[in-house]
């Protein structure tokens, strides 16, 4: 390969790195809410899973193992839309064929 080539394809990488390194950055801020039960449990996380609210309906508060399984259920439900959310935000970012773990 000829040396301008090198370097044009180093070059390239440096910039998909630091689009990936922005498009990380903005995935902390993203928020995203998970729920069970019609919205008694909700879950509020950031796309770099960090919790940032957990609303709990009065109602279920006498009803523990009820409770447990709703939340178990508004925590699945935050993840998967994290996943997708995240997926979608670096599609763009990564050449095809290229899977990297966010």
């Amino acid at each position: 390969m000829a040396k301008g080539g090198m370097g044009n394809l180093m070059k390239q990488a440096q910039m998909m790195q630091a689009n990936l390194q922005k498009a990380q950055n903005e995935l902390g801020n993203i928020e995203v809410e998970g729920s069970a039960s019609n919205g008694q449990v909700k879950i509020t996380m950031s796309c770099k899973n960090e919790v940032k609210k957990v609303l709990i309906d009065e109602s279920l508060l006498t009803d523990k193992e009820l409770l447990e399984d709703l939340i178990l259920v508004a925590l699945k439900d935050v993840q998967a839309k994290i996943e997708s959310t995240t997926s979608q935000k670096m599609s763009g970012l990564v050449p095809p064929g290229m899977n990297l773990p966010f």
